[in-house]
């Protein structure tokens, strides 16, 4: 699949942008009726997530208009650089994260989700959640195939020994309790390195990062080829609330499309990809989904 020419997390904005001089692609259908057709039929289905679920939860997605944590947007702390020149400021906003995220709960388009793989496995049909997102309320909503390609905000991964480990303290370590304010005027905490969060490891006690795919990072190589065998063999693929610009992620339905099968995009707006689906429904996807994913007519109970 072409999503290997790019293994590493970045943000394009125009590579999927229809050349001018070009024939202009079919619009795509907002057909509920022709898509239910198509639903009742897969076997298969691939479901590719991004921030703008989550967003209806109330997560902060860091995207667009007053998209920062004090003064920085995501991409100026999410990354190997930022976090070896500041890690005290890093470790506060993925604190502040970690810590928003224990008040959120799942929305109606991730229990829509969770709802239609247990519904659907039951007939010997399979759905696969592949998730942009780090904040884990699809497990909360209790989906279980789920391939997150950029990590989780509850595990860590220590820098000297590599250990990988779920982590839901909270705070993370006593140093981060009451840190994190988002506000442009609070100053940073500037916490000593050695009281940030630590390796339990038995003899290690080297520093913790998040466990997330920071900006410029290589995707888990693993990870990555199951997505991909999730999207050769999908015999119906949905978009949900992804921007599709940010990479390898915004190739994965595009490529799916080229090769016949359906892709269906739900989002407030249109994408880079949007022409080359063959739905797009429009609107909050808490809205949108639910109806999409029901139970169909044809299936038994």
């Amino acid at each position: 699949m072409i999503v290997r020419q790019f293994t590493c997390r970045a943000v394009l904005f125009a590579h999927l942008r229809k050349p001018g001089g070009r024939q202009a692609m079919a619009r795509p259908s907002s057909d509920l009726a022709a898509f239910r057709e198509i639903f009742s039929k897969a076997k298969n289905i691939a479901i590719i997530t991004g921030a703008g679920v989550s967003a209806e939860s109330g997560v902060p997605t860091f995207r667009g208009a007053g998209g920062y944590w004090r003064k920085w947007e995501a991409q100026e702390l999410a990354s190997p650089e930022a976090f070896a020149r500041n890690p005290s400021r890093v470790w506060e906003f993925y604190h502040y994260r970690r810590e928003v995220m224990l008040t959120k709960d799942p929305n109606p388009a991730h229990l829509a989700i969770a709802e239609c793989e247990e519904r659907l496995s039951k007939q010997g049909r399979k759905v696969t959640v592949i998730t942009q997102n780090i904040d884990e309320l699809h497990h909360r909503a209790g989906s279980k195939n789920i391939l997150e390609i950029h990590g989780s905000l509850f595990k860590t991964r220590c820098m000297t020994c590599g250990h990988e480990a779920a982590n839901y303290k909270s705070p993370i370590c006593a140093a981060l309790e009451g840190k994190g304010a988002p506000d442009p005027d609070t100053r940073d905490a500037e916490i000593p390195v050695q009281n940030l969060p630590r390796c339990e490891q038995t003899g290690c006690h080297g520093l913790l990062r998040p466990a997330v795919v920071w900006f410029g990072e290589t995707l888990d190589a693993d990870i990555l080829t199951r997505a991909e065998k999730v999207l050769d063999s999908c015999d119906l693929c949905l978009v949900v609330g992804t921007s599709s610009v940010v990479y390898p992620a915004a190739m994965f339905a595009p490529q799916v499309a080229v090769r016949g099968v359906p892709v269906a995009e739900f989002n407030m707006e249109n994408t880079p990809a949007t022409m080359r689906f063959k739905f797009h429904f429009h609107g909050p996807c808490g809205t949108t989904l639910p109806p999409a994913l029901a139970r169909h007519e044809t299936e038994q109970e």
